[in-house]
């Protein structure tokens, strides 16, 4: 069965694979579009295996919050030139779309659940991981509901689609302190919202960090515990969201701008690809 220019195009389009390799697989099909689909992604699918050790450190973050729902996701690949293809956001899309209304936020629960397709989201990644022609893999999930919802998401390079998100859940509605509170969260990194949240081995090794660096600066033994218990006070205060100074007015903390808006944050989950 013969086959026309515009049959090689119509497979470049549908599997994302090379001219070449659709050339061949409709030469090995005879023509039949179908069967060469299909010889491209068994294809594919035999170098899924030889692709896992490779690193996936570009991709995008993306996420939606409505009302009282927020999901997030990071999803990797191995090059910014995947990372900004229609093919690779399309994915991406149809994943977040899925983990909105799975009611899982556990990852290995998501990549096991069923895609309306009737793919698992597992399958579903490894088949866009064959006709890409990279590692693809879902590399973190995040969901917050039950009260109000807001989202940030952040181009770091113009070229490219958001790898910086954050979702932030507050107890009472405040849209524009929730806007301003996930921009903050996605300038400053902070690891946790307060400082009862820091483990207390956390803070017990930063502490016997300070004192082994005041000791070694020669500081003299009667002042050691207050310059050891400043320092660690400075820790907590670079990682506890709500002692940090404000992004946009550094006189106040980030608990000042919530008590004035009258709310207050539950929980917030930020990613950045490679982070």
């Amino acid at each position: 069965m013969a086959y026309t220019a515009q049959d090689v195009k119509n497979l470049r389009e549908q599997t994302a694979a090379g001219m070449l390799d659709c050339k061949k697989a409709l030469d090995e099909a005879d023509g039949d579009f179908a069967k060469a689909v299909e010889i491209i992604r068994v294809k594919g699918l035999k170098g899924v295996t030889k692709r896992e050790g490779r690193a996936t450190s570009n991709g995008l973050v993306i996420a939606k919050a409505e009302g009282t729902r927020g999901v997030m996701l990071e999803l990797n690949c191995e090059t910014d030139f995947v990372a900004k293809g229609e093919r690779f956001q399309e994915l991406a899309n149809e994943l977040l779309n899925h983990l909105s209304t799975s009611g899982t936020s556990e990852l290995s629960a998501f990549l096991a659940s069923t895609l309306p397709s009737g793919q698992t989201v597992q399958a579903r990644v490894d088949e866009g991981n064959a006709t890409l022609g990279e590692k693809i893999e879902i590399r973190r999930i995040a969901v917050l509901e039950g009260s109000p919802v807001s989202l940030y998401l952040h181009r770091t390079n113009p070229d490219l689609p958001p790898q910086l998100g954050v979702l932030v859940q507050l107890t009472a509605d405040a849209v524009e302190a929730g806007k301003d509170v996930a921009q903050h969260i996605a300038a400053f990194a902070p690891q946790f919202v307060r400082r009862e949240d820091i483990p207390a081995d956390q803070i017990e090794a930063e502490r016997r960090i300070a004192e082994e660096t005041a000791r070694a600066e020669g500081k003299p033994e009667a002042s050691l515990t207050k310059i050891v218990e400043g320092r660690v006070t400075g820790f907590v205060k670079e990682i506890s969201l709500l002692e940090q100074a404000f992004a946009k007015d550094a006189k106040k903390t980030v608990q000042q701008i919530l008590d004035e808006a009258k709310t207050a944050v539950s929980a917030f989950h930020r990613f950045k690809v490679g982070q």
